[in-house]
């Protein structure tokens, strides 16, 4: 049976590695990403091993992503040094068969890697995964649903005497234009500058204060992943990382753009 491992640390390379082919696999390495896929692409595999975190912060999936890509039927597992990371481990098993936690135990390993082989079944595909911005656009009421129910939660926001449509109002269409942004980039810029004066506006009219419109935002982003998070096993996880980045700068020029709108309505009214 052919196992591809993945870990940038030589010394575990060197070492698991050895043991692996001492109990009857055949072993090829590599240590980063690029190297991984180019094997992925030009050998096959039965067996994916890879460590979480490669080069950067989880991107361990976007190997195990192009594993189920290009070799749907090998089985997959993530070795991690991190257990908290259990629950989201858990929402993506339609990807990851299985994972460790480092340092690994090798029976456990060698016992997980058998049992997974012996009752490997054709794999059945998924419905295709989805990228960030495609996510954000269908669940644009849903995050705005959770966001006001952080609102509400929040007692300094709460004392604003704003009717629920009214304090919602702008946030579907923010949430959208995020998605916008993440597909077009500085192309959509602007739009993002233009939604963020309004919402600045809007919120010195409604008599609220700088701090709570950093408040207001931070519970967005929240809203925004704790509604991905809940959709984990429908996303694409080969780009979700770089999505949220993107996601999350154009985020903070909204809240930039609404505190600039919000102080010129301040001056104007004094």
């Amino acid at each position: 049976m052919r196992i591809l491992f993945v870990d940038d640390e030589a010394g575990i390379r060197l070492t698991l590695a050895p043991i692996l082919e001492n109990n009857g696999f055949q072993v090829t390495t590599a240590a980063s990403v690029p190297e991984a896929l180019e094997k992925i692409h030009s050998q096959t595999f039965d067996v994916l091993v890879s460590d979480l975190n490669i080069g950067e912060p989880g991107d361990g999936f976007t190997v195990v992503s192009a594993m189920r890509r290009i070799q749907p039927d090998a089985c997959t597992f993530i070795l991690t040094g991190y257990p908290d990371f259990e629950t989201a481990l858990q929402a993506i098993r339609s990807q990851v068969d299985d994972y460790l936690l480092k340092p690994t135990d090798v029976p456990t390993l060698l016992t997980a890697i058998r049992q997974r082989l012996d009752g490997r079944r054709p794999h059945v595909p998924h419905p295709p995964c989805k990228r960030v911005p495609e996510l954000l656009r269908e669940f644009a009421d849903d995050i705005a649903r959770e966001w006001l129910s952080e609102v509400k939660s929040n007692p300094e926001l709460r004392a604003i005497g704003v009717h629920d449509q009214e304090r919602l109002g702008p946030i579907p269409d923010l949430v959208i234009q995020l998605a916008d942004q993440i597909d077009s980039g500085k192309r959509a810029a602007e739009k993002t500058r233009r939604l963020g004066s309004e919402l600045g506006k809007e919120r010195a009219l409604q008599h609220y204060s700088i701090p709570l419109l950093v408040i207001e935002t931070r519970l967005l982003q929240r809203s925004i992943s704790l509604v991905l998070q809940r959709n984990l096993i429908r996303m694409d996880l080969s780009t979700v990382i770089a999505d949220m980045l993107e996601a999350g700068e154009a985020l903070q020029e909204q809240l930039e753009y609404a505190i600039r709108s919000f102080q010129k309505m301040s001056r104007e009214a004094a």
